[in-house]
């Protein structure tokens, strides 16, 4: 919470937030690799109960600041602007990562593999049916959510609620039709190079969705809690921005993944 009023800068008061969310990942991800291998979950779940807890807190101060406070100044809000941008440009780096192994692995399968593409042994998704409909579903929260915007920029609180909460229920969708892909899915992560880049490519995008969601929801309170203005309401852009993106990189993996490289 920034003590500073004038300034053009976003000054902020010293904050716990970031090394206790850095060590509750950390401690996540060391409770995941005691999970993969012994099928223990309990430090898994600790990590991701104090980053939760910890979120929630954060959320809790930018909020106070932005809203209560008045320290998100015209010149704070185009810092956060280019924050957010370069967030999400460092995004789209992280999941060409996974398109450059997918599709260097593809056009040209080795031996291993079996010469072919998918591998030998591999029945792949039917790109017409699930995956479909989870394409169906996101494009359709992209639409609910620019509605959402486009409410709220005209002052009409009924049909941004309105169009938010639909975006978070299509999201929610989502997230249950990918559950329910994965459980009925024919092959594992550990089936080759197919199973290891299309488990992690549409978890990592799974997991984009269900932050998205959150962020999604955030939004949805405060908005119920009049916390935007048509001119003010950088915290339910920046949600939007996430989302778009979210939904595009989904059409390349739909396009990559399921469709050609299945």
């Amino acid at each position: 919470m920034s003590t500073h009023s004038n300034h053009p800068y976003h000054l902020v008061t010293y904050s716990p937030w970031p090394i206790i969310a850095a060590m509750s990942i950390m401690i996540a991800m060391l409770g995941f690799i005691k999970f993969s291998y012994e099928f223990n979950e309990k430090l898994m779940f600790l990590g991701i109960l104090i980053l939760s807890l910890t979120t929630i807190q954060w959320w809790r101060d930018v909020i106070r600041e932005s809203t209560y406070q008045g320290c998100h100044t015209k010149e704070v809000l185009t810092g956060l602007r280019w924050g957010m941008i370069l967030f999400i440009i460092s995004e789209v780096f992280f999941f060409v990562s996974f398109f450059w192994t997918f599709y260097h692995s593809s056009l040209s399968p080795n031996i291993e593999l079996g010469s072919t593409w998918p591998p030998a042994g591999i029945i792949p998704f039917n790109a017409l049916q699930v995956p479909l409909l989870n394409t169906t579903v996101l494009l359709a929260s992209g639409i609910t959510i620019t509605w959402s915007h486009h409410g709220l920029l005209e002052n009409n609180y009924n049909q941004a609620v309105q169009g938010l909460a639909l975006t978070i229920i299509l999201g929610i969708y989502f997230t249950a039709l990918q559950l329910y892909e994965y459980y009925e899915a024919p092959f594992t992560i550990a089936d080759s190079v197919f199973g290891s880049t299309f488990f992690v490519a549409t978890g990592f995008h799974g997991l984009h969705v269900i932050i998205g969601t959150t962020f999604l929801i955030t939004c949805l309170i405060r908005m119920i809690f009049m916390h935007f203005t048509s001119n003010h309401h950088f915290g339910f852009e920046a949600a939007a921005w996430y989302w778009h993106f979210v939904d595009v990189v989904w059409l390349f993996l739909y396009v990559s993944i399921y469709w050609w490289g299945g």
